[in-house]
C-alpha cells in the first residue's frame, strides 16, 4: 500500500468508527505518547536498560503502526498529501545526501 491509499484508509476508518478526527493537539500528544513507547521498547530491548517483565510482550511492530496511523491522521486533517512531501523529501534527500554519508569517516 502506498502512502496515499494509507491516508485514505485511516480516513475511512475514521469515518466509520471513530465518529471524528481529534484535534490536532490531542493527536500531537498522542502521536508524543506513541513515539515514547517505541522509545521505551527500543531503549529496553536495545538500550542499556532491563526490560520488565511487562513489557516483553510489546510488540515493537506494532507501536511503530501507533505512530504511523497518528502521523497520517494529522496529515489528513491539515490537509497535507503525505505522499507527495515524502516523495520530495527523498528526492531533495538523495541528492544532497549522495555522497555524504559515503564520506563519513565515522560510518566506517
Amino acid at each position: 500500500m502506498d502512502i496515499q491509499n494509507a491516508q485514505k484508509e485511516v480516513d475511512n476508518w475514521i469515518k466509520e468508527h471513530g465518529v471524528r478526527y481529534f484535534n490536532e493537539l490531542t493527536n500531537m500528544a498522542q502521536l508524543t505518547e506513541e513515539v515514547g513507547e517505541v522509545a521505551r521498547i527500543i531503549a529496553r530491548r536495545y538500550g542499556e536498560q532491563s526490560e520488565k517483565e511487562s513489557d516483553k510482550d510489546k510488540d515493537l511492530g506494532e507501536e511503530l503502526a501507533d505512530v504511523l496511523f497518528v502521523v497520517l491522521c494529522l496529515a489528513n486533517q491539515t490537509g497535507v498529501d503525505l505522499q507527495s512531501a515524502f516523495d520530495k523529501r527523498m528526492d531533495k534527500k538523495g541528492k544532497r545526501d549522495h555522497d555524504r554519508h559515503h564520506n563519513n569517516e565515522k560510518l566506517k
